[in-house]
């Protein structure tokens, strides 16, 4: 009992460490032609979004929508990438009892 405790006690301070790493990436993500800009951190949150003032304008709605939309999606990919190499680093998928 007390050994898969610490198995759990590990894969938590594993996950708090690539937690930590990932809290100093930061990607940026250019859609529209460089008319939105999109900067997202390693825990996927968006931390800021640049629009151009020719996106602003009703008759571009549907453009800004989908450019933003475009943005956050090619953020996600690109930042779960990053995660992945940064898991890679630290020694792979920890062995999660009754995953394996």
């Amino acid at each position: 009992m007390f050994n898969k405790l610490k198995q759990y006690k590990d894969i938590r301070d594993q996950a708090k460490n690539l937690q930590n790493k990932l809290a100093d990436e930061s990607i940026i993500i250019k859609e529209a032609g460089d008319k939105l800009i999109l900067t997202m951190d390693g825990n996927l949150k968006i931390t800021g979004l640049a629009i151009d003032d020719d996106l602003m304008d009703v008759s571009q709605k549907d453009k800004l929508i989908k450019a933003i939309k475009n943005a956050h999606e090619s953020g996600m990919k690109k930042m779960q990438r990053i995660m992945a190499m940064k898991m890679k680093e630290m020694g792979g998928l920890p062995n999660i009892p009754g995953l394996n």
